[in-house]
Formats: C-alpha cells, structure tokens, sequence
C-alpha cells in the first residue's frame, strides 16, 4: 500500500491497522509530531456565508506573526466544472471531496501546518441534502475527518449573505446545510470526531481569532522550537 501523505510504502502493519479502519495519516503525522516535524491539520467547519475564508485568514495571520510556517487550503468548491449549492450533483460533489483531500495532502507538503476553510464533512452536507446519506461513503470521510487535529465550528450567522456570484444566497439552504453538519456530528460514524471540535461563540465574534489560536497553541507546542528557528 502506497501512502500518498509521505510518499512511501506503508508497512504490511500499517497496512492491517489501515484494514481495521484505523487512520494511518493521523497516526504517521502524530509521530512526526513529536519529533518537529509533524503536519498539525485544523479546520473550520460549518455552513457557507459565515465568514470561514475570512476567519481562515486571519488565523494563518495570527500562526504566522507567532512565527509557525503554515499553509492554506481554500474552498475547493469554487474550482468546480460542475454545478454547485442547491443544484449540484453526485458527480459534482464528488468531485469537491477528492479535490479537498488532494489539496490538503499537497498543502502537507508545503508546510508542517495546514489550516483549512472547511473539512470533508462540510462538502459532504451538501451531497447529503440533495441525495441523503451514502453509507458507501462515510467510512471513508470518517477515517479522514479523523486527520483534523482542530475542528472549529462557525456557528449560522443572522446577516443576510454576502453576493459574491458564487454562493447561495438562500438563508433557509444556508441553516439546512447548517443543522445537516450538527445532524451528522451527533451521529455515527462522525459522532467519534467530536473530541476533536470546539464551536465558537456566536456573540463574541471579534475574539475568534484569538479564540481559535489559543485552542491550536497547545498542539503547536511540540513544533515550536523548530518551526521558530526555520522561521527567522
């Protein structure tokens, strides 16, 4: 079995745990982690028209002026030749899990921080509101939504969306994809990736950057010495 995440065979043990459903990506980067050079992964999960690429930003800023070398994956979605929000398709939306996945492993390659505007779980909300669940699917988003270190939830805002002639500007398809993401989390196989998520304060907006800072620092930590040192 290859692994795509380092380039390298991965062993007939890494292999079997791969077979029981373990994650070997999450497993590896946890290793590299102790060592410096680990890839530590956060995302932020949540409906769309909340403010994700913004708050995303100022994140990698806040990692950056603290001297972490970090890199970003932006919405892959806006990338698609297929049709998006309400009116898209299982090819499309198919399209948008395996262009997520293959931009975080190649953002993995860049930096040993990667800081994502949405997870595979987010994409996969909206393949779920128009077709309903694919079970042949979700093991695999699963084992991969467990390669998050950090899940920050954005929560629904009350403005109205912002037009920038991609997103939906519908506010009842805004809240379904919304209440879709809490659906899921709450349920298995997902229910498992809890530990990994803290959700924001809806009225302490001013503060999330710091907020999501504080909660990445403590994972940072065991980087710190030598991303601090590469860094200057």
């Amino acid at each position: 079995m290859y692994d795509a995440l380092n380039g390298e065979q991965i062993t007939d043990c890494a292999a079997h745990e791969f077979a029981r459903g373990r994650n070997c990506v999450r497993r590896r980067a946890d290793v590299h982690s102790n060592s410096g050079r680990g890839t530590l992964k956060l995302a932020l999960i949540g409906t769309h028209g909340v403010g994700k690429t913004t708050l995303t930003y100022e994140t990698c800023s806040l990692l950056k002026k603290a001297h972490y070398n970090v890199e970003l994956v932006t919405e892959v979605a806006r990338q698609s030749p297929f049709p998006v929000n309400a009116a898209t398709t299982i090819e499309g939306q198919l399209w948008i899990l395996h262009a997520q996945i293959a931009a975080e492993l190649d953002a993995s390659r860049h930096a040993p921080h990667v800081i994502c505007d949405r997870s595979v779980l987010d994409n996969y909300c909206y393949l779920v509101n128009k077709f309903g669940r694919q079970p042949q699917l979700e093991s695999w988003l699963e084992w991969w939504m467990e390669s998050y270190a950090l899940l920050v939830g954005v929560p629904s805002a009350f403005d109205e969306i912002t037009p920038d002639g991609f997103r939906s500007e519908d506010r009842i398809f805004q809240h379904r994809i919304h209440d879709l993401l809490n659906e899921l989390l709450s349920a298995p196989p997902f229910s498992r990736v809890q530990k990994n998520v803290i959700w924001l304060e809806s009225g302490d907006r001013h503060a999330w950057g710091e907020r999501i800072f504080a909660a990445a620092l403590p994972l940072l930590e065991a980087n710190a010495p030598l991303q601090k040192s590469a860094a200057r």
